[in-house]
C-alpha cells in the first residue's frame, strides 16, 4: 500500500489516462468563469493523456455543448492531435472562432 499523498497533478493526470466519459466530465467540470490559471493548466495536461475513443468522443461533445471555455480547451485537444474535421465543424457552427480554432 503506498502511503504518499496524492496531489492534484496525480490526480488530474489519472483522469486522462483513464479517459473514461466519467472522468472527462470531473475534468471538464473545473472549467468555469471564474477558474484559476493552475487548475486550467491542469485539466490542460489530464486532456492531454486521453488516448481512447470514449475520452476523445467526451471531448468532441464539449467542443460542440461545453461552455466556452470547456469548447476552447476541446479545441485545442484536437489541434494538438491534428484533427482538424471536427475544428472545421465548431468554426462553421459558431462554437469557437476562427482565432481559437487556427492560431497556435
Amino acid at each position: 500500500m503506498n502511503n504518499q499523498p496524492i496531489n492534484r497533478l496525480q490526480i488530474f493526470a489519472e483522469m486522462g489516462r483513464s479517459g473514461t466519459a466519467a472522468d472527462i466530465d470531473t475534468l471538464m467540470s473545473h472549467l468555469h468563469e471564474r477558474v484559476d490559471f493552475t487548475t486550467t493548466r491542469l485539466v490542460d495536461y489530464g486532456l492531454t493523456l486521453v488516448e481512447n475513443d470514449e475520452g476523445a468522443e467526451r471531448i468532441h461533445h464539449y467542443l460542440f455543448h461545453g461552455v466556452q471555455i470547456q469548447r476552447n480547451y476541446a479545441a485545442l485537444y484536437f489541434k494538438r492531435r491534428k484533427e482538424m474535421r471536427p475544428i472545421h465543424e465548431a468554426v462553421a457552427q459558431g462554437k469557437i472562432d476562427e482565432i481559437q480554432a487556427y492560431l497556435w
